[in-house]
């Protein structure tokens, strides 16, 4: 029997607090934010995020930009990956965003 340990990050905010404040953002969770560098311990990942008009949350694009690192050493080669993503609204763009 194999047993897997999954842990759930968070990416870090890209925005600014008095921003947020101003948009009234809801509090952000407790859940620990990831490093890039937490990527390569990883057995495997599976991602998932908000989408709109097909496009991933920009916190969230900004933190796979900054994996560049991890797949030029090919830290990142041969891990399986899963992807889940969802929209507000019906033709949110759910089918452009993978």
């Amino acid at each position: 029997m194999t047993i897997y340990i999954v842990e759930m990050k968070q990416v870090p905010e890209t925005l600014h607090e008095e921003v947020l404040g101003k948009l009234s953002a809801p509090p952000k969770s407790d859940v620990p934010y990831i490093t890039p560098d937490k990527l390569g311990e990883a057995d495997g990942l599976i991602f998932g995020f908000p989408t709109r008009f097909g496009m991933m949350a920009s916190q969230f694009k900004a933190f796979l930009d900054s994996t560049g690192g991890l797949w030029h050493a090919q830290k990142l080669s041969g891990k399986p990956v899963g992807l889940f993503y969802s929209t507000g609204s019906q033709g949110g763009g759910q089918e452009t965003t993978a």
